[in-house]
């Protein structure tokens, strides 16, 4: 990907391309000194740009976050002083060289848009430190480096393959994984089938230009996102779908048979949801409300909670995870997931399923929080996936775990966790 701008002045005197290298920067400090996500910072970010600006923004954000301890080195390697985290300097440093070394951009133009960012601070000191790494020739390494605190949380957890597997996936970003409405939607689109209703795409173009996008013939999910609602199967009885939006796992129960209650609290993630249930003709309930204070009229005979969770599991598409995971969040967290998970257990009717699942790397999240599960509820038992029955095999006790490695040869997907529990007659 090429990105070049001409170093012509706009009306206020910076370089045409200035501004939406103004809100990468915003974007990288609001992910890396607030703990925003990258898809929240956004939209306020990049307010006063539009159009392939916007696109440009976002792409310098998401590849100075895949490659920012690569970059932190370039940049640490000429400064005699080490230049704080949060220091201007250090984020302007990070938007100039990641155009350079992974967006192709001429480096006059890069660091024409970048010296306007640091107005009144040390312009001397990044025009030498960029000059420095240009003129030396400097790269990134063909794989990036992982946080050194993720590395070894997840080396410790996965083994030190699956951290590999991790900075291996973090390279590039994945294919795109569709899940169909209906099997013959996978004759109409050019890719692979790892799993019935699914077909993964490696060389996409946009995804509103695909076909069966109008006709509402698939939404687009991760391969391993798809395994929890593939536990409960088809099914013609009522399912209750926890923390819902944007919908993937609602279309996928709906399309397999089930009477649908979705339910959120996010309204505009609700929006996305039936803007999603619309275009692919899928009929749901849906409902805002917070799960930890609502309850349902009567009990289901499934309930999914796919539950909020530090996210760790979606690092190949949303690399700014890595950087706002915090100890003290995931314990937040862990307490939240606990109690949905007591209250979603108790609106299951005798004899019927839950499933519990999260995208995270994080085993507190996931296996931890089963163990605990099934220790405080007696009537409740663990329920393996048959052989076959899913694209991955189970691990452990019988519940699912994908891990950095997962499927790697044929693209990877996201870390998942996902365990069925059945109630007692």
């Amino acid at each position: 990907m090429t990105y070049n701008q001409t170093r012509f002045p706009t009306a206020s005197g910076d370089p045409l391309g200035t501004a939406s290298r103004r809100a990468a920067l915003r974007v990288l400090d609001a992910v890396l000194r607030r703990g925003e996500s990258l898809e929240a910072a956004l939209p306020g970010a990049t307010r006063a740009v539009h159009g392939p600006d916007r696109g440009l923004a976002h792409a310098i954000a998401a590849e100075a976050l895949r490659w920012l301890p690569d970059l932190d080195a370039l940049i640490d390697a000429q400064t005699r002083q080490r230049l704080p985290d949060d220091a201007k300097a250090r984020f302007a440093l990070r938007v100039a060289l990641v155009q350079v070394l992974r967006l192709n951009t001429p480096p006059h133009a890069a660091i024409a848009t970048v010296l306007p960012l640091v107005d009144g601070g040390p312009r001397k000191l990044v025009h030498g430190v960029f000059g420095s790494v240009v003129r030396a020739g400097e790269k990134l390494p063909d794989i990036p480096t992982l946080p050194g605190d993720t590395a070894a949380r997840w080396s410790t957890a996965w083994g030190e393959e699956a951290a590999q597997a991790a900075a291996r996936a973090l390279a590039a970003p994945p294919p795109l994984d569709l899940s169909l409405r209906d099997d013959e939607w996978s004759e109409r689109l050019d890719g692979r089938t790892l799993a019935p209703r699914h077909v993964r795409l490696d060389d996409a173009t946009a995804v509103p230009e695909l076909p069966g996008y109008a006709e509402g013939g698939w939404w687009v999910q991760d391969l391993a996102a798809s395994l929890p609602a593939r536990l409960l199967g088809t099914g013609s009885g009522t399912v209750l779908d926890l923390c819902a939006a944007p919908g993937g796992k609602t279309c996928q129960l709906a399309a397999a048979g089930w009477q649908v209650t979705a339910l959120d609290q996010s309204q505009s993630r609700l929006a996305r949801l039936r803007d999603n249930l619309t275009r692919t003709r899928l009929i749901a309930e849906v409902v805002r409300a917070d799960a930890l204070e609502w309850s349902p009229p009567a009990p289901y005979d499934a309930v999914l909670l796919d539950s909020p969770c530090s996210a760790s599991g979606i690092f190949r598409r949303h690399p700014d995870v890595l950087h706002r995971f915090r100890p003290e969040l995931l314990d937040e967290l862990v307490s939240i997931q606990a109690r949905l998970l007591a209250r979603a257990a108790a609106w299951v009717r005798p004899g019927g399923t839950l499933v519990y699942a999260t995208c995270s790397l994080e085993p507190a999240e996931g296996e931890h929080q089963a163990e605990r599960f099934l220790a405080d509820h007696p009537t409740y038992t663990l329920v393996a996936p048959a052989p076959g029955e899913l694209p991955v095999e189970a691990t452990g006790r019988g519940w699912v775990r994908t891990v950095p490695g997962t499927l790697e040869a044929q693209g990877g997907c996201d870390g998942f966790f996902a365990a069925r529990f059945r109630r007692a007659g």
